[in-house]
């Protein structure tokens, strides 16, 4: 499971360095797509499986005669990178993907079980703090709808 927070220098050539404890869960080679909440995804490979089959519609997979998940998959699936990890556990952030969470010189990784979060430290700082404020209520929420889903 990968979790932690951890704040990471981007090098001048856009690489940035994996957590110890990420790198021996994920492996040599992840997927890094558009997030959701200004942040980018990292998913191993065999987690990129997954989530491309939940993102089809049906065993029949005709998920694009849909206009709301085409233009999901589009951004998910259009703008996904495979990138390596190198021997020193670093990888390489496309400048597409930089620039579209606004990354500098410094970025949060954050583990969210199943996935790695990259997203700008000054953002990833502004969502913690209102994501604290709400946690008590979010919960109680998340509990209501657990409660209706199983009567």
């Amino acid at each position: 499971m990968l979790i932690g927070e951890y704040i990471h220098t981007i090098d001048t050539k856009n690489r940035i360095s994996l957590p110890a404890k990420f790198r021996k869960e994920m492996g040599k080679k992840v997927i890094i797509t558009p997030g959701l909440d200004q942040c980018l995804f990292i998913f191993t490979t065999a987690e990129w499986l997954k989530v491309s089959k939940k993102l089809s519609d049906s065993d029949s997979d005709l998920s694009f005669l849909k206009k709301d998940q085409r233009s999901f998959n589009r951004n998910m699936f259009g703008q996904a990178v495979d990138v390596e990890v190198d021997s020193i556990g670093r990888i390489l952030i496309p400048d597409f993907l930089k620039d579209k969470i606004k990354l500098n010189s410094h970025a949060a990784l954050v583990g969210v079980k199943d996935r790695v979060e990259i997203w700008n430290d000054r953002t990833w700082a502004e969502y913690k703090k209102m994501a604290d404020k709400e946690a008590e209520e979010l919960a109680e929420k998340l509990a209501n709808e657990n409660k209706s889903l199983k009567t």
